[in-house]
């Protein structure tokens, strides 16, 4: 038989993260060792209370049912945490649950837009912000993110019928894979060109409790007439360690949750009661464990950046997120082939740039997923390597 399928998957190639897996594999087969930095999975266990209350909710039969909706109680507990974390007031219609931001970030653009719609995607850019309205049918318009500029957005460069003809625009600080954070007066921009333009915002902020030196993890909504233009996507996997629980929330505006909740009703049957339990207990439990584990992340991004600078590789401090995005060193252009040779050559293993638009060749990234001595024995490594001139 002949098999013939969508032409759309010409268009996908095996993943960059399955790529570096199977190179650690191999090199890990033959004996030497690798300093894993590539994948952003927390090492970091969740906290004990929420560990519990899922057990507890699992070994209840009822909870096995379709839970079709999003309980009162998560609904409360969710409200409960933006407005002391925030100061932002949400009413239960401004609330829905996905299974993860990936997920609610993949199917958004189908309640949104219509093939050949516009959307505004960053480069560099997590490779899903363009993934979704891609597979909807819609065209993408990339911004570009640039060092001189902060690797914030430069509103006023983005042509005026680019602009106009724009349906959605997908935006995210703190930043992955760039490792920035925006600052309020750029979210005030962001409302007021948004509101100008006719444009959704779509906000991710997956990264806001992960923030270093001080800097403010800022909500979209807090902006004054953000819920009039856009939604935000806000995750447990990061702050709390639940990444295979695989439960996020969109946030804002209320016609856009109704839509996007009406497009889901036909393809889902809520998320899994125990997880919604230990979402409740992770919301409203003790949060001491989110500044301890922000505290720990620093330090691994002060070891790394500064560890790195140390032998002469120039790079900035992460400003947030739990990864690290760095220049390639002198000598070197292409950023695949250098993490492949450093991965030969030092065991460290890191991303290229390149996986995250055409903006990231020339830069790779790490994930603070190991301990700072761990990072400080990759660093040595890289060191004996000789591949970094000062």
């Amino acid at each position: 038989m002949d098999l013939q399928f969508a032409k759309r998957m010409d268009l996908f190639q095996a993943g960059i993260f399955s790529v570096l897996d199977n190179a650690r594999k191999e090199m890990e087969h033959s004996g030497r060792k690798v300093y894993n930095l590539s994948v952003g999975t927390p090492d970091f266990q969740p906290p004990r209370h929420v560990i519990e209350a899922l057990s507890q909710a699992a070994l209840n039969p009822e909870n096995y049912k379709y839970s079709l909706s999003d309980r009162p109680e998560l609904i409360q507990a969710v409200q409960g945490w933006y407005s002391r974390r925030y100061g932002v007031q949400l009413e239960s219609s401004e609330i829905m649950s996905v299974y993860g931001s990936q997920e609610g970030l993949t199917h958004i653009g189908l309640a949104i837009c219509d093939p050949g719609d516009v959307v505004l995607v960053p480069n560099p850019g997590y490779p899903i912000f363009e993934m979704g309205p891609f597979l909807c049918g819609a065209k993408i318009a990339y911004y570009d993110l640039l060092p001189e500029n902060d690797y914030l957005p430069d509103l006023d460069a983005i042509p005026e019928e680019v602009a106009k003809a724009a349906k959605m625009m997908v935006v995210s600080y703190p930043a992955n894979p760039i490792c920035v954070t925006a600052p309020r007066s750029f979210y005030e921009k962001l409302v007021a060109w948004a509101e100008k333009n006719d444009v959704i915002i779509v906000h991710d902020n997956a990264y806001s409790e992960i923030i270093y030196d001080g800097r403010e993890g800022i909500s979209f909504l807090s902006i004054p007439g953000a819920k009039d233009v856009g939604v935000e996507y806000n995750s447990l996997s990061k702050t709390y360690n639940l990444t295979g629980a695989r439960i996020s929330f969109v946030l804002g505006n209320q016609k856009i949750i109704q839509k996007f909740r009406t497009l889901r009703s036909q393809i889902d049957y809520g998320i899994f009661l125990p997880i919604q339990k230990a979402a409740i207990a992770a919301l409203e439990g003790p949060q001491d464990m989110v500044e301890t584990q922000r505290q720990a992340y620093q330090a691994r991004r002060d070891a790394l950046c500064g560890g790195l600078r140390s032998i002469g590789w120039e790079m900035p401090d992460s400003q947030g997120t739990m990864f690290a995005w760095a220049p390639l060193p002198k000598g070197y252009t292409n950023s695949a082939d250098f993490c492949f040779q450093l991965l030969d050559r030092s065991g460290l293993l890191c991303t290229p740039g390149s996986a995250f638009g055409t903006l990231g060749e020339g830069h790779v990234r790490f994930a603070l997923v190991q301990p700072p001595e761990v990072i400080q024995e990759a660093i040595q490594a890289v060191a004996d390597s000789g591949m970094i001139q000062a």
